[in-house]
């Protein structure tokens, strides 16, 4: 492993169809299809894709919510690297526990409405034995005070529907870095707050990542949010990964046609621009055993039969520095 704080290779996650005590199932939804990425510490990387793609269940096997089918992730903290899958025994799981931690996307569903705020929050000290009672009523205050919910002892021993939606999600940002995480998957975290809203959630995000050096995975569908919080963009499509670079140089010079797509759909805040047509064809490809071919090639503009149809999917290659792309048609640029 290298410098990087998490370090996904070969990841993979396949749902089984009509599966029975009396017969092994024999289809299988790929979720996840063997994608490779890393995150470097206090970096963020933004997953993008529509729904369905993979997005969330990639999140959600970082954070062992769901077990992984193929594939390894490996987390390094403090100089020492864990591979998730030899976590085994509930105390391993539980330091585990304790440097990676998720934000989930509605504040609404994500709370107990019979806790309080204090309650919710120190949850995660209660159960790694962290500090005691005053120490955790004083971290908590702190942490309250720092995600902009203050006075911190308004809010306290307030419950989940005495909080607007914003203070809901500052309440779960709160949650999620009591325990002083490492590394956070944020799943859509603003999608479901007014606009007014999202913009000073994501600066707190930000100034949290910066402060406590916490490596971020930002799952969103949309490139605008993408290209304000993270440092790098993976464009995801039917379980696959088919661009990934540093953010700006993705969004000025895209070239998976996927990912042209997308940003074709960007809303452009002109009256009078027109908008181009979106080259792309057809519905989305079914992920119940997909054919090895390149996961797009069924709306692809630019597909070729001998190519694209003959050969399994494309890896991601390096077509410009830092700058990987999954297309065989795709030429190389100069560095």
């Amino acid at each position: 492993m290298t410098d990087a704080r998490v370090e996904a290779t070969d990841l993979e996650k396949r749902y089984p169809v009509q599966k029975s005590v009396f017969r092994s199932a024999t289809d299988f939804i790929h979720a996840v299809d063997g994608i490779n990425f890393k995150i470097d510490p206090g970096q963020s990387l933004g997953l993008v894709g529509e729904s369905g793609c993979g997005k969330t269940t990639t999140g959600r096997m970082l954070v062992k919510l769901l077990e992984m089918t193929g594939g390894r992730v490996l987390l390094q903290e403090d100089g020492e690297v864990l591979d998730l899958s030899n976590i085994t025994s509930k105390s391993e799981l539980k330091k585990f526990r304790s440097d990676v931690q998720m934000i989930f996307q509605d504040p609404f569903e994500s709370m107990n409405p019979r806790r309080t705020v204090y309650d919710t929050i120190a949850e995660p000290l209660s159960v790694q034995r962290i500090g005691t009672v005053p120490e955790r009523e004083e971290k908590v205050a702190d942490l309250l005070n720092l995600v902009g919910l203050t006075p911190a002892a308004s809010f306290m021993f307030r419950f989940p529907h005495e909080l607007s939606g914003g203070q809901r999600q500052r309440v779960a940002i709160a949650r999620a870095l009591i325990v002083d995480p490492t590394f956070v998957v944020a799943d859509e975290p603003t999608s479901m707050l007014d606009v007014s809203i999202r913009i000073s959630v994501m600066d707190l995000m930000i100034k949290l990542a910066e402060r406590l050096n916490v490596s971020y995975l930002y799952i969103t569908h949309d490139l605008a949010v993408a290209r304000y919080m993270c440092d790098r963009i993976a464009v995801m499509y039917l379980g696959k990964i088919v661009e990934l670079a540093p953010t700006e140089e993705l969004l000025s010079n895209p070239m998976h046609p996927y990912t042209k797509a997308l940003l074709s759909a960007v809303p452009v805040p002109d009256p009078e621009y027109k908008r181009p047509p979106v080259e792309i064809k057809g519905g989305i490809t079914k992920s119940i055993n997909p054919e090895p071919r390149c996961r797009f090639y069924d709306r692809c503009p630019i597909a070729r039969e001998d190519i694209c149809g003959a050969n399994d999917h494309p890896p991601l290659e390096e077509k410009a520095p830092d700058h990987w792309v999954a297309c065989y048609l795709v030429d190389k640029q100069p560095a």
